[in-house]
């Protein structure tokens, strides 16, 4: 569990939502505006230079500077949206997963390099999101959603689902390893 997290019965005011590009972390969270305060963690990193050390050249983005930006953060509240944003210090990580083969056609479409569509799916298949939130929040504040044949509207409906405790925390249970 992350350092002044604890589990309770009322919403979390800190949430990450995050997993592999093309997972439909955007899309769902921008759903959830009405009712929560959303940050677009890549938007905040692309739009301030200071939040960034390098561009990998190899993968076309930017290097974010973790430190930076939760000095940016500051006491920040609500719904963090970004493949980064479990490493940061949250109450509660909700996960959205999707399959492989899903994600690659989805960044293909929207004009990612197919070496960086197969590597995001390859990330996705074995875990390397899911893995990394749990090894820094712990099972029991980790939510897995399935994304893959869900549209926008219930992926948002679900990851509230999860904000309001509505759910029960469910590392583990997606599986796409199939795909390797």
């Amino acid at each position: 569990m992350s350092e002044g997290a604890d589990r309770t019965d009322s919403a979390p005011t800190r949430v990450a939502v995050t997993g592999t590009p093309g997972t439909g972390k955007s899309t769902a969270t921008d759903l959830l505006a009405d009712d929560y305060d959303v940050i677009h963690l890549n938007d905040l990193i692309k739009g301030d230079d200071a939040l960034w050390t390098e561009r990998d050249a190899d993968r076309d983005t930017l290097v974010a500077d973790l430190d930076a930006v939760r000095e940016r953060l500051g006491d920040w509240t609500g719904v963090l949206d970004s493949h980064l944003a479990h490493r940061f210090d949250v109450d509660r990580v909700i996960v959205l997963r999707c399959h492989p083969e899903t994600i690659e056609a989805r960044l293909e479409a929207r004009g990612e390099s197919p070496e960086s569509a197969a590597e995001n799916a390859e990330s996705e298949a074995l875990d390397v999101i899911l893995s990394e939130a749990v090894a820094e929040h712990g099972a029991e504040n980790v939510y897995e959603i399935d994304t893959t044949d869900r549209d926008p509207a219930a992926v948002a409906a679900a990851i509230r689902a999860a904000i309001e405790g509505e759910r029960e925390p469910s590392a583990g249970t997606v599986d796409f390893i199939d795909y390797i």
